[in-house]
Protein backbone atom coordinates (compact mmCIF):
# COMPACT_ATOMS: atom_id res chain seq x y z
CA UNK A 1 0.00 0.00 0.00
CA UNK A 2 0.97 3.77 -1.06
CA UNK A 3 1.91 5.76 2.06
CA UNK A 4 0.23 8.92 2.25
CA UNK A 5 1.09 11.40 -0.75
CA UNK A 6 3.38 13.98 -0.82
CA UNK A 7 1.55 17.62 -0.94
CA UNK A 8 3.06 19.84 -3.09
CA UNK A 9 1.14 23.49 -3.43
CA UNK A 10 2.64 25.76 -6.88
CA UNK A 11 1.73 29.24 -6.61
CA UNK A 12 1.00 30.39 -10.29
CA UNK A 13 0.02 28.40 -13.26
CA UNK A 14 2.00 30.39 -16.69
CA UNK A 15 3.92 28.10 -18.98
CA UNK A 16 6.83 27.67 -16.84
CA UNK A 17 4.30 25.93 -14.15
CA UNK A 18 2.42 24.09 -16.25
CA UNK A 19 5.40 22.13 -17.37
CA UNK A 20 6.93 21.63 -13.79
CA UNK A 21 3.01 20.12 -13.70
CA UNK A 22 3.11 17.85 -16.54
CA UNK A 23 6.68 16.80 -15.77
CA UNK A 24 5.06 15.86 -11.87
CA UNK A 25 2.36 13.91 -13.54
CA UNK A 26 4.15 10.02 -13.16
CA UNK A 27 4.88 11.10 -9.33
CA UNK A 28 0.37 11.65 -9.65
CA UNK A 29 -0.64 8.83 -11.05
CA UNK A 30 1.49 6.25 -9.00
CA UNK A 31 0.13 7.84 -6.08
CA UNK A 32 3.10 9.27 -4.45
CA UNK A 33 2.32 13.35 -5.19
CA UNK A 34 -0.77 15.31 -4.60
CA UNK A 35 -0.34 18.72 -6.32
CA UNK A 36 -2.29 21.75 -6.21
CA UNK A 37 -2.04 24.49 -8.37
CA UNK A 38 -3.40 27.98 -7.27
CA UNK A 39 -3.60 31.06 -9.87
CA UNK A 40 -4.83 34.22 -9.35
CA UNK A 41 -5.84 34.06 -13.25
CA UNK A 42 -8.74 32.14 -14.48
CA UNK A 43 -7.45 30.77 -17.37
CA UNK A 44 -4.82 27.73 -18.19
CA UNK A 45 -1.44 28.62 -19.08
CA UNK A 46 -1.14 30.34 -22.12
CA UNK A 47 1.60 31.88 -24.38
CA UNK A 48 2.04 35.58 -23.35
CA UNK A 49 4.36 36.47 -26.05
CA UNK A 50 1.18 36.11 -28.44
CA UNK A 51 -1.08 38.64 -27.14
CA UNK A 52 0.12 41.01 -29.23
CA UNK A 53 -1.25 38.91 -32.61
CA UNK A 54 -4.53 38.10 -30.62
CA UNK A 55 -5.17 41.64 -29.82
CA UNK A 56 -4.81 42.41 -33.69
CA UNK A 57 -6.76 39.46 -35.09
CA UNK A 58 -4.19 37.70 -36.07
CA UNK A 59 -4.86 34.76 -34.42
CA UNK A 60 -7.74 33.29 -31.92
CA UNK A 61 -7.29 32.78 -28.43
CA UNK A 62 -7.82 28.99 -28.22
CA UNK A 63 -4.12 29.20 -30.04
CA UNK A 64 -2.16 30.86 -27.46
CA UNK A 65 -3.29 27.27 -24.91
CA UNK A 66 -0.67 25.92 -23.76
CA UNK A 67 -1.45 23.04 -21.73
CA UNK A 68 -3.72 20.21 -22.09
CA UNK A 69 -6.90 21.02 -18.87
CA UNK A 70 -8.63 17.70 -19.58
CA UNK A 71 -5.22 15.68 -19.30
CA UNK A 72 -4.39 17.80 -15.62
CA UNK A 73 -8.00 17.06 -14.08
CA UNK A 74 -7.90 13.45 -15.43
CA UNK A 75 -4.77 13.08 -13.62
CA UNK A 76 -5.83 14.33 -10.38
CA UNK A 77 -4.26 17.81 -10.23
CA UNK A 78 -6.48 19.96 -8.10
CA UNK A 79 -6.76 23.51 -9.72
CA UNK A 80 -7.32 26.71 -8.06
CA UNK A 81 -7.86 29.14 -11.18
CA UNK A 82 -9.23 32.59 -10.28
CA UNK A 83 -7.78 32.30 -6.29
CA UNK A 84 -5.53 34.51 -4.85
CA UNK A 85 -2.96 33.77 -2.10
CA UNK A 86 -2.52 36.03 0.22
CA UNK A 87 -0.07 34.83 2.86
CA UNK A 88 2.54 31.98 3.23
CA UNK A 89 2.68 30.37 6.19
CA UNK A 90 6.16 28.95 6.79
CA UNK A 91 5.75 28.18 10.37
CA UNK A 92 2.80 25.74 9.98
CA UNK A 93 3.61 24.93 6.06
CA UNK A 94 0.14 26.23 4.86
CA UNK A 95 -0.58 28.75 2.12
CA UNK A 96 -3.56 30.86 2.85
CA UNK A 97 -6.21 32.05 0.29
CA UNK A 98 -8.48 34.95 -0.11
CA UNK A 99 -10.96 32.98 1.42
CA UNK A 100 -9.72 32.60 4.33
CA UNK A 101 -8.77 28.72 3.92
CA UNK A 102 -6.00 27.04 4.64
CA UNK A 103 -3.74 24.61 2.03
CA UNK A 104 -0.98 22.31 3.54
CA UNK A 105 2.17 21.86 2.19
CA UNK A 106 5.06 19.65 1.95
CA UNK A 107 6.84 21.06 -0.63
CA UNK A 108 6.02 25.04 -2.03
CA UNK A 109 7.29 26.03 -5.68
CA UNK A 110 6.91 29.79 -6.40
CA UNK A 111 5.99 30.39 -10.26
CA UNK A 112 4.62 33.49 -9.82
CA UNK A 113 6.45 35.38 -12.58
CA UNK A 114 6.62 38.57 -13.39
CA UNK A 115 4.27 41.90 -13.66
CA UNK A 116 4.35 44.79 -15.82
CA UNK A 117 6.14 48.13 -14.61
CA UNK A 118 3.98 50.68 -14.28
CA UNK A 119 5.74 54.21 -15.02
CA UNK A 120 4.87 57.34 -12.50
CA UNK A 121 1.91 58.91 -14.19
CA UNK A 122 -0.39 61.10 -12.77
CA UNK A 123 -4.05 59.77 -13.49
CA UNK A 124 -2.44 56.03 -12.48
CA UNK A 125 -3.08 54.44 -9.15
CA UNK A 126 0.71 52.74 -9.16
CA UNK A 127 1.66 50.21 -6.26
CA UNK A 128 5.19 48.64 -7.16
CA UNK A 129 3.61 45.41 -5.51
CA UNK A 130 0.55 45.10 -6.04
CA UNK A 131 -0.84 44.64 -9.43
CA UNK A 132 -1.52 48.19 -10.73
CA UNK A 133 -5.28 49.77 -11.16
CA UNK A 134 -4.75 50.91 -14.25
CA UNK A 135 -8.05 53.59 -15.75
CA UNK A 136 -10.02 52.02 -18.70
CA UNK A 137 -7.94 52.37 -21.87
CA UNK A 138 -4.80 51.99 -19.96
CA UNK A 139 -3.46 48.58 -20.49
CA UNK A 140 -0.18 46.37 -20.57
CA UNK A 141 -0.89 43.50 -22.91
CA UNK A 142 0.27 40.94 -20.17
CA UNK A 143 -2.95 39.40 -20.12
CA UNK A 144 -6.07 38.03 -22.11
CA UNK A 145 -8.12 40.81 -20.48
CA UNK A 146 -5.88 43.18 -21.87
CA UNK A 147 -5.69 41.84 -25.65
CA UNK A 148 -8.93 41.73 -25.49
CA UNK A 149 -9.57 45.39 -24.73
CA UNK A 150 -7.04 46.43 -27.34
CA UNK A 151 -8.68 44.73 -30.30
CA UNK A 152 -11.67 46.35 -29.26
CA UNK A 153 -9.78 49.43 -29.38
CA UNK A 154 -8.60 48.35 -32.89
CA UNK A 155 -11.89 47.56 -34.30
CA UNK A 156 -13.77 50.58 -34.15
CA UNK A 157 -9.95 52.30 -35.44
CA UNK A 158 -8.89 53.96 -32.50
CA UNK A 159 -5.53 55.70 -32.12
CA UNK A 160 -3.05 53.61 -30.09
CA UNK A 161 0.17 55.08 -28.21
CA UNK A 162 2.77 52.83 -27.14
CA UNK A 163 4.79 53.97 -23.99
CA UNK A 164 8.22 52.45 -24.23
CA UNK A 165 10.77 51.70 -26.86
CA UNK A 166 11.82 48.29 -25.96
CA UNK A 167 11.35 45.44 -27.76
CA UNK A 168 8.04 44.04 -26.79
CA UNK A 169 6.25 47.87 -27.49
CA UNK A 170 8.30 47.95 -30.95
CA UNK A 171 6.94 44.31 -31.46
CA UNK A 172 3.11 45.37 -30.49
CA UNK A 173 3.69 48.26 -32.63
CA UNK A 174 4.67 46.34 -35.63
CA UNK A 175 1.59 44.06 -35.18
CA UNK A 176 -0.76 46.69 -35.36
CA UNK A 177 0.75 48.88 -38.37
CA UNK A 178 0.57 44.86 -39.67
CA UNK A 179 -2.58 45.00 -39.18
CA UNK A 180 -3.20 48.28 -40.93
CA UNK A 181 -3.40 50.21 -38.13
CA UNK A 182 -1.33 53.78 -37.16
CA UNK A 183 0.16 53.03 -33.49
CA UNK A 184 2.28 55.82 -32.18
CA UNK A 185 5.11 54.44 -30.45
CA UNK A 186 6.16 56.56 -27.67
CA UNK A 187 9.75 56.52 -25.61
CA UNK A 188 12.30 58.52 -23.30
CA UNK A 189 15.53 58.45 -25.10
CA UNK A 190 16.69 59.74 -28.65
CA UNK A 191 15.37 56.53 -30.16
CA UNK A 192 13.79 52.72 -29.76
CA UNK A 193 15.67 49.95 -28.52
CA UNK A 194 18.02 52.27 -26.60
CA UNK A 195 19.99 50.13 -24.89
CA UNK A 196 21.18 48.00 -27.45
CA UNK A 197 21.15 50.24 -30.77
CA UNK A 198 24.23 53.02 -31.34
CA UNK A 199 23.47 56.42 -32.36
CA UNK A 200 23.46 56.06 -36.28
CA UNK A 201 21.47 52.57 -36.09
CA UNK A 202 18.70 54.10 -34.00
CA UNK A 203 18.65 56.69 -36.68
CA UNK A 204 17.93 53.68 -39.28
CA UNK A 205 15.77 51.68 -37.11
CA UNK A 206 13.00 54.78 -36.44
CA UNK A 207 13.41 55.60 -39.97
CA UNK A 208 12.74 52.13 -40.73
CA UNK A 209 9.80 51.95 -38.21
CA UNK A 210 8.29 55.19 -39.61
CA UNK A 211 8.11 53.60 -43.42
CA UNK A 212 6.39 50.28 -41.70
CA UNK A 213 3.64 52.61 -40.42
CA UNK A 214 4.32 53.58 -37.17
CA UNK A 215 4.36 57.19 -36.03
CA UNK A 216 7.70 57.14 -33.74
CA UNK A 217 7.98 60.41 -30.99
CA UNK A 218 11.51 60.13 -29.66
CA UNK A 219 12.82 62.49 -27.03
CA UNK A 220 9.45 61.94 -24.48
CA UNK A 221 9.03 62.41 -20.70
CA UNK A 222 5.53 61.39 -19.99
CA UNK A 223 3.69 62.98 -16.95
CA UNK A 224 0.15 62.42 -16.58
CA UNK A 225 -2.88 60.15 -18.18
CA UNK A 226 -5.68 61.76 -19.81
CA UNK A 227 -8.86 60.81 -19.52
CA UNK A 228 -13.11 61.49 -19.07
CA UNK A 229 -15.97 59.44 -18.41
CA UNK A 230 -14.94 56.87 -21.18
CA UNK A 231 -11.49 56.61 -20.01
CA UNK A 232 -7.99 57.55 -21.67
CA UNK A 233 -7.69 60.50 -23.97
CA UNK A 234 -4.37 61.36 -24.06
CA UNK A 235 -0.62 61.52 -23.05
CA UNK A 236 0.46 64.51 -21.30
CA UNK A 237 4.34 65.18 -21.68
CA UNK A 238 7.07 67.52 -21.27
CA UNK A 239 7.84 69.31 -24.32
CA UNK A 240 5.32 67.25 -26.73
CA UNK A 241 2.10 68.68 -24.94
CA UNK A 242 -0.77 66.33 -25.14
CA UNK A 243 -0.57 63.42 -27.59
CA UNK A 244 -3.89 62.34 -28.15
CA UNK A 245 -5.47 58.64 -27.88
CA UNK A 246 -8.24 56.18 -27.48
CA UNK A 247 -5.84 53.57 -25.70
CA UNK A 248 -2.32 53.59 -24.17
CA UNK A 249 -0.28 50.83 -24.53
CA UNK A 250 2.22 50.51 -21.33
CA UNK A 251 5.22 48.49 -22.46
CA UNK A 252 8.58 49.53 -19.77
CA UNK A 253 9.33 46.30 -18.84
CA UNK A 254 8.68 44.11 -15.61
CA UNK A 255 9.34 43.00 -12.27
CA UNK A 256 9.61 39.88 -10.47
CA UNK A 257 6.24 39.15 -8.20
CA UNK A 258 8.76 38.65 -4.94
CA UNK A 259 5.73 39.98 -2.40
CA UNK A 260 4.38 36.67 -1.34
CA UNK A 261 8.07 35.31 -0.90
CA UNK A 262 8.96 38.49 1.36
CA UNK A 263 5.98 38.21 3.42
CA UNK A 264 6.63 34.89 4.79
CA UNK A 265 10.89 35.83 5.34
CA UNK A 266 12.42 34.85 2.01
CA UNK A 267 15.48 36.52 0.26
CA UNK A 268 13.91 38.65 -2.29
CA UNK A 269 16.14 41.24 -4.63
CA UNK A 270 15.76 41.06 -8.44
CA UNK A 271 13.69 38.16 -7.91
CA UNK A 272 13.18 35.49 -5.03
CA UNK A 273 16.62 34.67 -4.37
CA UNK A 274 18.00 30.73 -4.47
CA UNK A 275 20.83 28.58 -4.88
CA UNK A 276 21.92 27.34 -7.91
CA UNK A 277 19.12 24.17 -7.21
CA UNK A 278 16.59 26.39 -7.03
CA UNK A 279 15.88 26.16 -3.59
CA UNK A 280 14.47 29.49 -1.58
CA UNK A 281 14.95 28.47 2.04
CA UNK A 282 16.93 26.73 4.10
CA UNK A 283 14.62 23.52 5.11
CA UNK A 284 14.84 22.66 1.27
CA UNK A 285 10.75 22.81 0.84
CA UNK A 286 10.26 25.86 -1.15
CA UNK A 287 11.34 26.51 -4.34
CA UNK A 288 11.34 29.32 -7.36
CA UNK A 289 11.42 28.94 -10.73
CA UNK A 290 10.96 30.89 -14.18
CA UNK A 291 10.34 34.78 -13.53
CA UNK A 292 10.22 35.42 -10.41
CA UNK A 293 13.91 33.61 -9.46
CA UNK A 294 16.69 34.94 -8.98
CA UNK A 295 18.77 31.90 -9.23
CA UNK A 296 22.34 31.89 -7.69
CA UNK A 297 22.52 35.59 -7.91
CA UNK A 298 22.00 35.38 -11.70
CA UNK A 299 18.45 37.94 -12.41
CA UNK A 300 15.63 36.71 -14.46
CA UNK A 301 15.84 37.01 -18.14
CA UNK A 302 12.13 37.04 -18.37
CA UNK A 303 12.77 34.04 -21.75
CA UNK A 304 10.79 30.73 -21.52
CA UNK A 305 13.77 28.29 -22.13
CA UNK A 306 15.34 29.08 -19.15
CA UNK A 307 11.80 28.42 -16.86
CA UNK A 308 11.11 25.17 -19.07
CA UNK A 309 14.82 23.76 -18.17
CA UNK A 310 14.16 24.73 -14.50
CA UNK A 311 10.54 23.29 -14.29
CA UNK A 312 12.10 20.43 -15.77
CA UNK A 313 15.17 19.64 -13.66
CA UNK A 314 13.00 20.24 -10.77
CA UNK A 315 10.05 17.68 -11.77
CA UNK A 316 12.49 15.37 -11.76
CA UNK A 317 14.19 15.92 -8.51
CA UNK A 318 10.57 15.93 -6.94
CA UNK A 319 10.24 12.87 -8.71
CA UNK A 320 13.47 11.30 -7.08
CA UNK A 321 14.07 13.20 -3.67
CA UNK A 322 10.87 12.67 -1.68
CA UNK A 323 10.50 15.96 0.53
CA UNK A 324 12.17 15.98 4.09
CA UNK A 325 10.37 15.10 6.81
CA UNK A 326 8.92 17.75 9.36
CA UNK A 327 11.14 16.85 12.55
CA UNK A 328 14.15 15.76 10.12
CA UNK A 329 17.34 17.97 10.89
CA UNK A 330 18.24 20.39 7.68
CA UNK A 331 20.49 18.44 4.99
CA UNK A 332 22.33 19.51 2.28
CA UNK A 333 21.35 18.10 -1.21
CA UNK A 334 23.68 15.86 -2.20
CA UNK A 335 26.71 17.94 -4.24
CA UNK A 336 26.45 14.59 -6.88
CA UNK A 337 23.33 15.88 -8.06
CA UNK A 338 23.52 18.51 -11.02
CA UNK A 339 22.21 21.53 -11.17
CA UNK A 340 19.54 22.80 -13.85
CA UNK A 341 21.40 24.25 -16.49
CA UNK A 342 20.58 26.65 -19.55
CA UNK A 343 22.21 28.08 -21.86
CA UNK A 344 20.55 31.66 -22.27
CA UNK A 345 21.52 33.72 -25.15
CA UNK A 346 21.28 37.72 -25.42
CA UNK A 347 20.71 38.05 -28.95
CA UNK A 348 17.88 40.15 -29.68
CA UNK A 349 15.84 39.64 -32.68
CA UNK A 350 13.66 42.09 -34.84
CA UNK A 351 11.81 41.23 -37.54
CA UNK A 352 8.51 42.40 -39.43
CA UNK A 353 7.20 45.28 -41.80
CA UNK A 354 10.44 45.13 -43.99
CA UNK A 355 12.44 45.60 -40.72
CA UNK A 356 15.01 43.16 -39.99
CA UNK A 357 17.32 44.01 -36.46
CA UNK A 358 19.74 41.68 -34.99
CA UNK A 359 22.31 42.10 -32.26
CA UNK A 360 24.20 40.75 -29.32
CA UNK A 361 26.81 41.41 -26.92
CA UNK A 362 28.14 45.17 -25.94
CA UNK A 363 28.60 47.54 -28.86
CA UNK A 364 29.44 50.57 -27.13
CA UNK A 365 33.11 50.40 -28.09
CA UNK A 366 34.33 53.43 -30.37
CA UNK A 367 36.26 53.47 -33.42
CA UNK A 368 39.33 55.32 -32.11
CA UNK A 369 39.20 53.81 -28.58
CA UNK A 370 41.90 51.75 -28.86
CA UNK A 371 42.74 48.90 -26.57
CA UNK A 372 41.60 45.07 -27.39
CA UNK A 373 38.06 46.13 -28.87
CA UNK A 374 38.59 45.79 -33.10
CA UNK A 375 35.64 48.15 -34.02
CA UNK A 376 34.08 47.39 -37.49
CA UNK A 377 31.25 49.81 -39.19
CA UNK A 378 29.54 49.72 -42.36
CA UNK A 379 26.63 51.62 -43.07
CA UNK A 380 24.48 52.19 -46.19
CA UNK A 381 21.28 53.91 -44.90
CA UNK A 382 19.63 54.30 -48.43
CA UNK A 383 19.52 50.55 -48.73
CA UNK A 384 18.56 50.19 -45.07
CA UNK A 385 21.93 48.35 -43.99
CA UNK A 386 24.08 48.72 -40.84
CA UNK A 387 26.79 47.01 -39.13
CA UNK A 388 28.34 47.51 -36.11
CA UNK A 389 31.02 44.79 -35.03
CA UNK A 390 33.33 44.71 -31.84
CA UNK A 391 35.81 41.48 -31.54
CA UNK A 392 38.25 40.75 -29.21
CA UNK A 393 41.21 38.74 -30.37
CA UNK A 394 38.97 37.83 -33.40
CA UNK A 395 35.80 36.80 -32.01
CA UNK A 396 32.72 38.94 -31.36
CA UNK A 397 31.76 40.63 -28.02
CA UNK A 398 29.20 42.52 -29.60
CA UNK A 399 27.17 43.16 -32.64
CA UNK A 400 24.39 45.15 -34.44
CA UNK A 401 23.21 44.06 -37.85
CA UNK A 402 20.17 46.01 -39.66
CA UNK A 403 19.08 44.87 -42.98
CA UNK A 404 22.08 42.04 -42.99
CA UNK A 405 20.02 38.82 -42.53
CA UNK A 406 22.66 36.43 -43.57
CA UNK A 407 25.36 38.35 -41.75
CA UNK A 408 23.33 38.57 -39.40
CA UNK A 409 22.49 34.66 -39.54
CA UNK A 410 26.62 34.48 -39.24
CA UNK A 411 27.35 36.45 -36.57
CA UNK A 412 24.84 34.95 -34.07
CA UNK A 413 26.29 31.60 -34.74
CA UNK A 414 30.03 33.09 -34.24
CA UNK A 415 28.71 35.21 -31.20
CA UNK A 416 27.39 32.11 -29.17
CA UNK A 417 30.15 29.87 -30.25
CA UNK A 418 32.65 32.32 -29.58
CA UNK A 419 34.24 31.14 -33.21
CA UNK A 420 37.17 33.56 -34.61
CA UNK A 421 36.08 35.45 -37.24
CA UNK A 422 37.90 36.14 -40.79
CA UNK A 423 40.69 38.39 -40.64
CA UNK A 424 38.93 40.79 -43.57
CA UNK A 425 35.84 41.75 -41.98
CA UNK A 426 34.17 42.98 -45.24
CA UNK A 427 33.64 39.06 -46.54
CA UNK A 428 30.87 39.15 -43.95
CA UNK A 429 28.95 41.25 -46.18
CA UNK A 430 29.68 39.56 -49.03
CA UNK A 431 26.82 36.68 -47.68
CA UNK A 432 24.00 39.30 -48.19
CA UNK A 433 25.28 40.56 -52.00
CA UNK A 434 22.44 39.15 -53.75
CA UNK A 435 24.65 38.26 -57.03
CA UNK A 436 26.09 35.19 -54.33
CA UNK A 437 25.39 31.82 -53.98
CA UNK A 438 22.17 31.39 -51.83
CA UNK A 439 23.15 28.88 -49.43
CA UNK A 440 22.43 28.98 -45.91
CA UNK A 441 24.96 29.61 -43.13
CA UNK A 442 25.55 25.86 -41.02
CA UNK A 443 24.27 25.76 -38.63
CA UNK A 444 25.50 22.85 -35.97
CA UNK A 445 23.20 20.22 -33.84
CA UNK A 446 23.92 22.07 -30.50
CA UNK A 447 23.27 25.90 -31.87
CA UNK A 448 20.13 27.51 -31.05
CA UNK A 449 17.37 27.01 -33.49
CA UNK A 450 14.53 28.30 -31.15
CA UNK A 451 15.19 31.31 -28.72
CA UNK A 452 11.53 31.06 -26.95
CA UNK A 453 12.15 27.66 -26.12
CA UNK A 454 16.03 27.40 -26.24
CA UNK A 455 15.87 24.12 -28.61
CA UNK A 456 18.54 23.14 -30.90
CA UNK A 457 19.04 22.50 -34.61
CA UNK A 458 19.58 18.57 -33.39
CA UNK A 459 16.53 18.39 -31.57
CA UNK A 460 14.20 19.75 -34.57
CA UNK A 461 16.44 17.34 -36.66
CA UNK A 462 15.86 14.31 -34.12
CA UNK A 463 11.95 15.24 -34.29
CA UNK A 464 11.70 15.10 -37.94
CA UNK A 465 13.80 11.71 -38.28
CA UNK A 466 11.22 10.24 -35.16
CA UNK A 467 8.42 11.14 -37.55
CA UNK A 468 7.27 14.19 -36.77
CA UNK A 469 5.35 15.68 -40.03
CA UNK A 470 4.18 19.43 -38.84
CA UNK A 471 5.29 22.19 -37.11
CA UNK A 472 2.81 21.58 -34.09
CA UNK A 473 4.75 17.91 -33.68
CA UNK A 474 7.53 19.46 -33.74
CA UNK A 475 6.65 21.42 -30.70
CA UNK A 476 5.12 18.76 -28.67
CA UNK A 477 8.09 16.87 -29.48
CA UNK A 478 10.55 19.32 -28.33
CA UNK A 479 8.38 22.71 -27.78
CA UNK A 480 10.58 23.93 -30.88
CA UNK A 481 7.64 26.80 -32.69
CA UNK A 482 5.74 27.03 -29.66
CA UNK A 483 7.09 30.81 -28.77
CA UNK A 484 6.83 34.08 -30.82
CA UNK A 485 6.85 31.48 -34.27
CA UNK A 486 10.01 33.37 -35.59
CA UNK A 487 11.76 29.88 -36.24
CA UNK A 488 8.67 28.30 -37.91
CA UNK A 489 10.23 28.97 -41.76
CA UNK A 490 13.25 27.10 -40.43
CA UNK A 491 11.42 24.35 -39.35
CA UNK A 492 9.05 24.08 -42.30
CA UNK A 493 12.47 23.88 -44.35
CA UNK A 494 13.28 20.94 -42.13
CA UNK A 495 10.39 18.82 -42.49
CA UNK A 496 10.42 19.23 -46.36
CA UNK A 497 14.55 18.02 -46.15
CA UNK A 498 13.87 13.87 -46.59
CA UNK A 499 15.76 12.31 -43.79
CA UNK A 500 18.21 9.71 -44.77
CA UNK A 501 17.17 6.40 -44.83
Amino acid sequence: MPGTPERIIVIGFGPVAASLAEGLLPGIADGRIHLTVVSAEKHMAYNRVLLAELAVGATEAEHLGMVDEQRLLQAGIDLRLGTKVTRVDRSRGQVRLEDGSALPYDRLVFATGARPVIPTLHGVNFEPHVEAKLPCGVLALRTLEDATELNQVLRREGRVLVLGGGILGIEAALAMAKAGHSPVLIHHGEAPLGRTVDADGGKLLARGLRAAGIEVVSGVRATRVEKDEKGFTGLATEGHGVIPGDALLISTGVRARTELAAGCGLKVNRGIQTNEYLVADTENRIFAIGDCAEVAGRAPVGLLAPGWAQAGWLANFMLTHPAPRPDAPTEHLDPAIAPPTHHSSDVMMLKGQGLEVTAGGNISAGLWDGGEDHVTVFADPAAGRYLKLVTRHGIPTGFLAMGLPRTSAELVLAYERGSVLPQDRSTLLRLDDPCAPQTPVAAGPDDQLCRCSGATHGQVAQAVEDGCLTVSEVGDACRAGTGCGGCRATIEAMLKVPVPV
